[in-house]
């Protein structure tokens, strides 16, 4: 009972610290050897936009809550400000998940903008320097969840939330995404000509975000870069090996920046090409596994197809509230990572509940490689070597 009564002060004292302190990297933790490594032999954890099912998404806090939680990586969108500083934000306007409508020092920057063939009308990121944005205060996407830390946090920056991965007491990956790249060059320019893709890959580099997947510099600081724009992970393959994951959208949606159906990219021929440069594909789950009347219902074969072409399948997203759960799971969010895991086979899942899924992989294949359980396999070696001895 005394250690579940030490983990709320231990977050209290982690939002205090992302309120307080300066995010920076420490180049004394980012070179400890002794840091736990990353897990590869189960299905990665991926904290979709940090632990947003508990906080605020894509804060601060909701990045240091899914590293508490477990996850394998953080997951973060990447957008741009006016003057060219690379944010953590999921929309390309402010509206749903900021509290803009109370600054009324902004109210005439409220436009309407064309992303990707819909016109919407908010506040835009593009329209406001980073230092605005800063002022700024984030809350929760979702009236049904958590709303006690709404107005305690900032916007973070791409490389805060670096920060945050290489301060983390364990190897913790990240996964950002370059996010509405066609929008985001069409707004914002950059000195020499440079794309919002070349500073995309600068700022990883600046930080030692370099290897391909699973070699020994990539485990060092893993990291996977995802887009739902093919263009933009082609034009990159030429700037990192770092690998990346190509994100598929519904099926009424055609991709951003080569309009291209869900049918084509989806398809034998296109998954034959698309390997070249990604590891894997990113599908919303409920495209994989149809769903009717909220069952849902026999499997496609995607999994297996990309499997066949060696690539990874991270489904989006995981979340544990009945809004989200088909009927099929009675409710339960460990019935779902049960089938997607153990079922349909995937090898990575974008989850809002860092926690639950890390629970889940606990019980069901947990980490046998920390010291205590290394501790534990010597003390039984040595204790069958011995009764060997003295047979």
């Amino acid at each position: 009972m005394a250690s579940q009564s030490i983990v709320p002060f231990i977050f209290l004292l982690l939002v205090a610290w992302c309120s307080a302190r300066p995010l920076y990297p420490l180049p004394s933790r980012r070179n400890d050897r002794n840091k736990r490594p990353l897990q590869t032999f189960r299905p990665f954890n991926i904290a979709h936009r940090g632990s947003n099912g508990e906080i605020p998404e894509e804060s601060a806090a909701a990045y240091m809550k899914a590293i508490e939680e477990g996850a394998d990586f953080i997951e973060t969108d990447i957008l741009a400000t006016k003057d060219g500083s690379l944010i953590c934000f999921h929309d390309v306007n402010l509206d749903d998940t900021t509290d803009i409508v109370h600054h009324k020092e902004f109210a005439n920057r409220k436009r309407t903008y064309e992303v990707q063939a819909v016109n919407i009308t908010g506040y835009f990121t593009v329209d406001f320097t980073l230092e605005e944005l800063k002022s700024l205060r984030l809350k929760q996407r979702y009236p049904f969840r958590d709303q006690q830390y709404n107005g305690m946090f900032s916007i973070i920056t791409f490389e805060e939330f670096i920060s945050i991965a290489l301060d983390a007491p364990r190897v913790v990956g990240i996964y950002p995404e370059i996010k509405n790249p066609v929008f985001i060059n069409q707004r914002v320019k950059w000195s020499g000509g440079k794309k919002y893709e070349d500073k995309f890959v600068e700022t990883l580099k600046k930080y030692g975000y370099k290897g391909s997947y699973m070699s020994k510099e990539w485990l060092k600081q893993p990291a996977f870069i995802q887009s739902f724009a093919p263009t933009s992970l082609i034009y990159i393959s030429n700037l990192t090996n770092l690998p990346k994951l190509f994100l598929i959208d519904d099926v009424n949606i055609p991709t951003q920046d080569t309009n291209q159906s869900y049918w084509e990219i989806t398809s034998d021929n296109y998954l034959d090409f698309i390997k070249e440069y990604v590891v894997g594909i990113g599908p919303w789950k409920d495209n994989m596994v149809p769903v009717s009347g909220n069952y849902i219902e026999t499997p496609s074969d995607f999994v297996a197809r990309a499997h066949v072409q060696n690539l990874q399948v991270h489904p989006y997203t995981f979340r544990n509230e009945n809004e989200f759960l088909h009927f099929n799971f009675s409710e339960d969010p460990y019935n779902e990572y049960d089938y997607w895991i153990n079922k349909v086979g995937v090898d990575g899942l974008f989850t809002d509940f860092t926690g639950s899924l890390h629970q889940f992989q606990e019980w069901t294949s947990p980490f046998l490689s920390r010291e205590e359980d290394a501790h534990k396999l010597l003390d039984k070696i040595a204790l069958l070597i011995s009764k060997f001895k003295h047979a």
